[in-house]
C-alpha cells in the first residue's frame, strides 16, 4: 500500500512582482526587513546598556553597505563559475536582488567596518558588538525567507510530511526562470525545507543569545563570540543536508569547511575574552548609571544616606 503524503509545503507562486516597470523582488524585501529589525533590537539593547543611540545609527551607516558588499563578493568568489563562464554574463555579479548574499563575507567585512569606526571615534567594540548579536541573528532568520520565494538553496529529496515543494517556473516567454517566473503549478521535486531548518535554528539562537547575556552576565564580545559559535553550529549540519550546486574542497562543501574552521576561532574567542560585563563609554555618566546591563537614571540608583 503507498504511503499518501499529508501535507507539503508549497513554495510562493512567484518571487517577483511588477509595480509598472519597476520589479518588487521578495528576497530584497526580506533583506531590508531583517535590517531594519536587526536595527531596532540593537538600539534597544545599546541603549539599555547605556550606549548612545547615535552610535547605532553611524555604524548602520558604515555597516549595511559594508555587509551588502562583503556578502556579494564571498557569493561570487565561492560561486565564481555561475558568473564567469563561457554562457555566463559577469553582469550578474552585480544583481544582489537575484539571490546570493553569504553570510561569512557579509559578517566580516561589516565586522571590519564597525571596528575602524569605533576605533576612530574611540568607542570600545565590546558592548556594540554584545548588543547586535541577537538582532544580526533574528535578521539571519528572516533572509531565509527570501531563499524561499527564490526556491534556492533548499535540501535533497525526501516523502516527509513537511517536504517543500520546487515549483516550475516559466516567464512571459514559457522560458524556464526558477528566480523570476511564474509557477505552472507542475512540482519538480519535493525536498528538505533547508532553509525553514535554518530559519528556526536563527530564531533559538536570538532567544538563548537574549537569555545568555543576562544569566552569565557576558560582556567584551563574548555575546557575538557565542553568537559565532551557535550558528556554526546549526549551520554545519544543515549545509550537509543542502544539494544545490557547491564549490566543494577535498569534496567538501565550502560553507562545510568555513564552519567548522569559524566555529573553532569563535570559541578560542569566547575563552581568552575577558570575563564580566563592560559598558560604553559614550553617554554623559552625569545622568546615567548600568546595573545589570540596564540603564537607569542615576537619582534611582543612588543609595540613600545614613
Amino acid at each position: 500500500m503507498e504511503t499518501q503524503i499529508l501535507a507539503n509545503i508549497p513554495s510562493p507562486p512567484q518571487g517577483v512582482w511588477h509595480l509598472g516597470p519597476i520589479p518588487i523582488r521578495a528576497y530584497a524585501l526580506c533583506i531590508v526587513v531583517g535590517i531594519l529589525v536587526a536595527l531596532w533590537m540593537t538600539l534597544r539593547r545599546y541603549t539599555a546598556m547605556g550606549g548612545n543611540p547615535d552610535t547605532v545609527w553611524d555604524a548602520a551607516i558604515v555597516v549595511v553597505p559594508a555587509g551588502i558588499i562583503g556578502g556579494r563578493l564571498y557569493h561570487v568568489a565561492t560561486d565564481y563559475d555561475k558568473y564567469f563562464c563561457a554562457d555566463c554574463n559577469p553582469v550578474d555579479a552585480l544583481k544582489i536582488t537575484n539571490g546570493g548574499l553569504g553570510i561569512w563575507g557579509a559578517v566580516a567585512l561589516g565586522a571590519l567596518a564597525v571596528a575602524v569606526l569605533f576605533k576612530f571615534k574611540k568607542i570600545p567594540l565590546g558592548p556594540f558588538a554584545d548588543a547586535v548579536a541577537p538582532g544580526l541573528i533574528l535578521a539571519q532568520a528572516i533572509g531565509r525567507l527570501g531563499n524561499w520565494f527564490n526556491q534556492e538553496l533548499y535540501g535533497r529529496e525526501t516523502d516527509v510530511p513537511w517536504a517543500l515543494d520546487i515549483y516550475r517556473r516559466v516567464d512571459e516567454a514559457g522560458r524556464y526562470a526558477p528566480v523570476s517566473g511564474h509557477s505552472t503549478g507542475e512540482v519538480l521535486t519535493s525536498v528538505h525545507p533547508t532553509f525553514l531548518y535554518e530559519l528556526v535554528w536563527n530564531v533559538l539562537v536570538c532567544l538563548f543569545l537574549l537569555w545568555a547575556h543576562r544569566a552569565w552576565k557576558l560582556g567584551h564580545g563574548r555575546v557575538f563570540a557565542l553568537y559565532v559559535m551557535a550558528y556554526t553550529l546549526g549551520r554545519f549540519f544543515v549545509e550537509n543536508m543542502r544539494a544545490d550546486d557547491a564549490t566543494l574542497v577535498f569534496g567538501v562543501r565550502i560553507n562545510v569547511i568555513v564552519s567548522v574552521v569559524v566555529f573553532l576561532g569563535a570559541a578560542i574567542a569566547f575563552y581568552l575574552l575577558p570575563r564580566g560585563q563592560e559598558t560604553p563609554h559614550d553617554v554623559d555618566w552625569r545622568h546615567q548609571k548600568v546595573y545589570g546591563g540596564i540603564a537607569q537614571p542615576a537619582e534611582a540608583a543612588k543609595k540613600p544616606n545614613r
